[in-house]
């Protein structure tokens, strides 16, 4: 991959954590779910930080035409998938049943981060640099967990009750 291409991917990249953020935020307004509010909330500051790290990468990237060894290109992880457990759920998600646009944003949310993680993974084994290689596969790995959050939270809205018994994990130890 030369620097035009790399220049253009992170442009790719900048445009897509944008409308994602706005995805996200929209549908964070709209769902009277508290559950799915958070979700998309902390799904939208993941995205936040995504784009500023992607900004000031560019930036550099666009002034020196390589990988800048100035710029903090530490990524938090994402919290999104400590939100859907089966304590925090009954104690602040009475009503888990969403409606037909929480799960229609959901599955156009599932679709961006499979995309998201799919481009990322090609940006990470597209170059040579190890610096370059872990951050695309840092971002490529926490599109993947929103991805897998996104999935179990349709699979709760579903279906709470076969949720929480998936993830209870109940057993018979014949004691």
């Amino acid at each position: 991959m030369d620097d035009q291409q790399r220049l253009n991917a992170l442009d790719v990249a900048l445009n897509n954590e944008t409308s994602e953020r706005e995805f996200y935020l929209e549908h964070a307004r709209r769902t009277g779910n508290p559950l799915g509010k958070k979700m998309f909330l902390e799904i939208a500051d993941d995205e936040l930080e995504h784009y500023q790290r992607l900004k000031e990468l560019h930036e550099k990237w666009k002034s020196s035409q390589k990988w800048p060894e100035s710029v903090p290109l530490v990524v938090r992880n994402t919290n999104v998938g400590r939100l859907l457990s089966v304590d925090r759920l009954i104690r602040e998600a009475p009503s888990p049943k969403g409606d037909d646009d929480d799960l229609k944003a959901i599955e156009v949310a599932t679709r961006f981060e499979a995309k998201g993680a799919e481009f990322y993974a090609g940006l990470r084994d597209a170059v040579s640099d190890p610096k370059e290689k872990a951050f695309f596969d840092l971002l490529a790995r926490i599109e993947r967990e929103h991805y897998l959050s996104l999935k179990d939270a349709e699979e709760y809205l579903k279906d709470p009750v076969s949720w929480l018994r998936r993830t209870e994990r109940h057993s018979l130890d014949g004691a």
